[in-house]
């Protein structure tokens, strides 16, 4: 069956946010490529872009694999607030998705406190300090299938 990993662009913070997402979720990075690993003559980097996370994987759970980078200078800055697409996770628990809710929306904006939903499960909405939109859920009828 196909798996579905999110990736996720920032605006030269991509480190530091991976950084923070590792305390929240734990693990290790499966991989950090910086921009001046990958560079080639053709595509000169640029000092200042050396250093800047060209491809950056956090394996999350089982199966799945949180990936991201800087978004180069030269394709210029992105609008953090225009995407209204979110990352969604299943936690396991109410207890896992309190401590995931409240890790990653700290410093973040809640968008929707995480509750008892009217469909029945534990839900919350909140858009993280790096501009990434998340929901936590909790279903304990959720047997893994949609």
């Amino acid at each position: 069956m196909a798996q579905i990993n999110p990736y996720i662009h920032f605006n030269g913070n991509a480190e530091e946010a991976f950084t923070f997402y590792k305390s929240v979720f734990g693990g290790e990075f499966a991989m950090i490529v910086r921009f001046k690993d990958m560079a080639i003559a053709e595509h000169p980097i640029s000092e200042n872009e050396a250093e800047k996370i060209m491809h950056i994987g956090l394996p999350i759970g089982k199966s799945s694999v949180l990936m991201g980078c800087d978004t180069p200078e030269f394709m210029g800055r992105h609008n953090e607030r225009e995407t209204r697409s979110k990352i969604s996770i299943s936690a396991e628990s109410k207890e896992e998705a309190d401590r995931l809710f409240n890790g990653l929306s700290a410093g973040g904006e809640v968008e929707m406190p995480i509750a008892d939903s009217p469909w029945g499960s534990y839900f919350g909405m909140f858009r993280d300090k790096y501009g990434i939109e998340w929901m936590v859920d909790f279903d304990p009828n959720y047997k893994g299938q949609l």
